[in-house]
This record gives structure tokens, sequence and C-alpha cells, in this order.
């Protein structure tokens, strides 16, 4: 069994050997053309970890340039889809190979507990590439034939250009989930990671580098979203973005990208319900409710950050959720047995905890954590302990906006027409949680609650072949499965003339 000592001896000699994060553009390791660079910085403790150069907004012209060239030579996006898939499969196994490595880099960037990185994310991260492997040799049209006069038919093929903004939160995963079919349809891209936690993107291009793609496929810069990310954008060589982040953002994104009408897949910011009914199994509800909201530190965009409870439950659950979430294992997240780590950034933690003075502000009652560990060997880390957040109504602004870390809000109803109101009204739709022993009702709400995806008596557990995306103000479009090929191909359709139908003679005649 790997222990703490492990770990963190590992974190250690893996940080002590990294090298200045470069940027690669072309095939090719470079600092940028700019010279600035900046440091990433372990939530745990504060300190740097890395230094990350730039690339500037000449350095992601550069990109955008060798991605271009790369896509118009042909090397990738004319490759057959069994070579491509080859080589997404070879990506796949060096991510595997390299897992102890990422995972343990990636908890010390990022905070996230080590064993939901590992086996939640890195993994998951391999599987990507390999689904999306055989998802290449499974792009097909359809046929559309006309009695025997026309046989139409569409094909797909790869759009161009593709940027791909990912966020801090579990960034390994992340980039893969849009690399991997960005590169299994045929087109060339340019990764721009978060700015807080760029280490991960950095191991993710040198398992893309052992893979040994065409020069100029596979692209990654960093630096700022407001000076990389709106050049990457900008462009008009550039044909596709695909982003996750916050709401605003992502707005602002679309904005600049209109000029040269992007095609956009924007999965953006969530407040999730999760609604749990009197007839419930109610032990399997409370842990599900407890894992979504508190795992990753609660720095997920689908984590159900709104508890509706009926009434007739609501007393006996929320004492046995505050119980729960009292043992909850805060610490370092180094540690196997650790349950929340640190959030990402100080300037995070202070906004997260801000909420918490507003919801006092606006009369709820913080019923269980709230505030930083009392625990000197964690004085010095973005630590707050997991917070449950009771008297709240559906109004106030902490069950409105989306907070972002380890607090879960928790609210009363009385009927399906209430919780469905409540649960509608609020300006996101990314997920939803219904538990219930009534499939009369399961399938009578779960079409009507205004979300992308909703899980009925289950936690998110994600299949790759279904859409993801969401409702609203939670983003547009959808990925996974073929409907990730909806956004990274064109749809052509060609029509094929059989015999000799009529054409008019326009001048024939005098």
């Amino acid at each position: 069994m790997t222990t703490t000592t492990d770990y963190a001896a590992l974190s250690k000699r893996l940080l002590d050997d990294l090298p200045p994060l470069q940027n690669y553009i072309g095939g090719e390791w470079t600092p940028g053309p700019i010279g600035e660079t900046f440091m990433s910085i372990n939530p745990a403790t504060n300190q740097p970890i890395a230094t990350v150069h730039s690339a500037g907004r000449a350095g992601a012209q550069q990109a955008v340039i060798a991605a271009r060239e790369a896509f118009e030579s042909g090397a990738w996006s004319r490759m057959p889809a069994a070579d491509r898939a080859r080589a997404l499969r070879r990506i796949a196994e060096q991510i595997r190979k390299r897992a102890d490595e990422i995972s343990v880099l990636e908890t010390s960037d990022t905070g996230i507990p080590i064993t939901q990185i590992r086996a939640g994310q890195v993994l998951r991260a391999a599987d990507n590439f390999d689904f999306f492997a055989e998802m290449a040799t499974q792009i097909t049209g359809e046929t559309f034939p006309v009695e025997g006069t026309f046989l139409n038919y569409t094909v797909h093929k790869p759009v161009g250009v593709a940027v791909l903004i990912t966020p801090w939160n579990t960034p390994f995963m992340l980039e893969t989930w849009k690399v991997a079919p960005a590169l299994a349809a045929g087109n060339t891209c340019i990764l721009k990671p978060a700015s807080w936690s760029p280490i991960s993107a950095y191991l993710l291009a040198k398992a893309i580098e052992e893979a040994d793609l065409p020069p100029g496929t596979f692209n990654l810069v960093y630096g700022s979203g407001e000076t990389v990310g709106t050049a990457l954008v900008a462009h008009p060589e550039v044909n596709l973005v695909s982003f996750t982040g916050e709401t605003t953002t992502g707005k602002q994104l679309m904005r600049t990208g209109a000029e040269t009408l992007k095609r956009f897949s924007m999965e953006l910011g969530g407040k999730s319900p999760v609604i749990v009914f009197a007839d419930a199994d109610l032990d399997r509800a409370l842990d599900a409710a407890i894992f979504g909201v508190f795992s990753l530190n609660g720095e997920r965009c689908t984590a159900g950050t709104r508890l509706f409870l009926e009434r007739p439950i609501y007393d006996d659950f929320v004492s046995r959720l505050i119980e729960r979430v009292r043992r909850i294992r805060v610490g370092d997240p180094l540690d196997p047995a650790t349950e929340v780590g640190p959030l990402i950034h100080r300037r995070h933690l202070e906004r997260v905890m801000g909420y918490l003075d507003i919801a006092r502000e606006e009369g709820a009652t913080i019923a269980v954590g709230g505030r930083r560990p009392d625990r000197p060997e964690l004085a010095d880390g973005n630590y707050l302990e997991p917070t449950v957040i009771v008297d709240v109504r559906n109004e106030m602004r902490v069950a409105q906006e989306e907070i972002f870390g380890p607090v879960l809000t928790v609210i009363p109803f009385e009927d399906e027409a209430e919780v469905l109101r409540m649960a509608n009204d609020v300006r996101y739709g990314l997920a939803a949680y219904l538990w219930t022993s009534e499939v009369s009702r399961a399938t009578r709400l779960a079409p009507e609650i205004e979300s992308g995806m909703v899980w009925v008596n289950s936690q998110n557990v994600r299949d790759l072949r279904t859409p993801f995306g969401g409702m609203k103000e939670s983003g547009i479009g959808r990925e996974g499965g073929r409907y990730s090929f909806e956004f990274y191909t064109e749809t052509k359709t060609i029509h094929v003339a059989l015999g000799q139908h009529r054409i008019p003679k326009f001048g024939a005649t005098s």
C-alpha cells in the first residue's frame, strides 16, 4: 500500500526534477517569444513549485500558424482513421505508463486528493484516448437514395484548427476530454490550460510527443486567458473553440470569436439540484449527496450544490448529513486517507469564504464547517472545512450563484410542483440528481428539470457514449461519444445523379 510518505517523497523528487515548463509549438519545445514567466503554486503550502513560460500573443500566433500548416499539409487530417486511432492508443499507453507521475504532480498542483486523482481522473484520461481511438474508425455518414435517380450521402470531414481552453479543476482529465476527440476527427489543435494548474498539460504534451504525431498536430501554449486565450479565439485561422470554465468568461470568448463565425462548444457554470423524496433509499441518497458536492474539493461543475429535501425527511436527513460532514477527512492531498484537500488558490479560498459571509448576511445558518481548520499542519494551505448551510431560501445568493467549493445549501420542499419550480429557478442548467423509488415520478420529473443531464438514483457516473453539456447559462453544445464529432467534424452532403433526371433548359429557345 502506498503511504503519505511515499507520495510525498515521489512528489518532492518529481518537482525537484521538473524543468521550467515551456510551450510546445510545431513539434518543438520553446520558452516563447516574450520572455515572461509565472509560477505555479502548491495550494497545500502556497509555495511555488514550477516556473512556467508564457507564450504571450506572439506565441499564440506562432501556435496557430503551426497548427494551420500541419492541417493543410494533410499529414494528420488526411491520415487514414485507423492510423490516427493507433496514434491515440499510443498516447493512452504513455499516460498509463506515467500514471503515478501524473497523479502525484496533478495533486501537488491542484490540491485534489491523490486517491481521487489517480483512479477517477488520470486513468479516465487514458480511457478517453482509447475510446475516441475506437470512435475515429466509426465516423460514418448516412445515405438518402431517391427512387433510383439520386444517391445522396453524407461524409464527415475535419474542420481545421481547434483551440481547446481548459479549467484549473481536474485539468488533466478535462484536457484529454477535448484533445482526444479533436485529434480523432482529424483536426489539429492548440491547448491553452489554466494558469493556476499548468503542470498536467506539460505531462500530456510529453506523452503526445512520445506518440510521434506529425509536428504541429498538437500544440501547447501557456499564459493568461486575457492575453493568450483572447488572441487564440480572435485569430481568423482558428475554426473551432472548445471552452470549459466560468460563464462570464465563456460569453466574452463568444463575442471575441463572433467576428469570424467560429464554431463554439461551451461547458460553463452549474448550480445543480439534488432532489430527495421521502420514498427514496435515503442511505444511498445521503452517500451520493455528500460525495457529489465534497469530492474534488467541491471544485466541480456538476457538483450537486443545492440539496432539496421533502419536508417529512428534512430534520432527520439534515441531522445525519451534518454528522457525516463533520467526519470528512480534511488534510494533505498526498495522504491516501484525505477526502477533502485545499482549494486551488488563495484568491479562490477568499472568494468561497466570502459566500459564507453572504449566507450569514442573508439570514442562513452555517450548520457545520465554514471555517479554516484549526490544525497547525494545515495553516499554510488553502483549506476550508466542508460546509453545510441551512435555513436557506431558494432566492438567496448562496442558492443561486456558483460557489465552486465544498459548500452545500439545504432547502425543504412540500411537493413535486414546488421542488420543480425551485430546481428550475436558477440561471444554470448543467446537471441534476433525482432520488425516488417511484418510477412514475422519476419519469415524470426528469424530463421537466431544466438541465442537460439528470441522474436518477445515482451520483454522477459518466458514460463516454452519452452527450455531456448544459442548458441555459451552463453552456452550448454537447460533447461525448458521437456527439463530439457533431462539433469536431464538418458534415458534407454529396449528391450523385444516377440517371438522366430533368434539367430545365434556360435560354435554349429564341
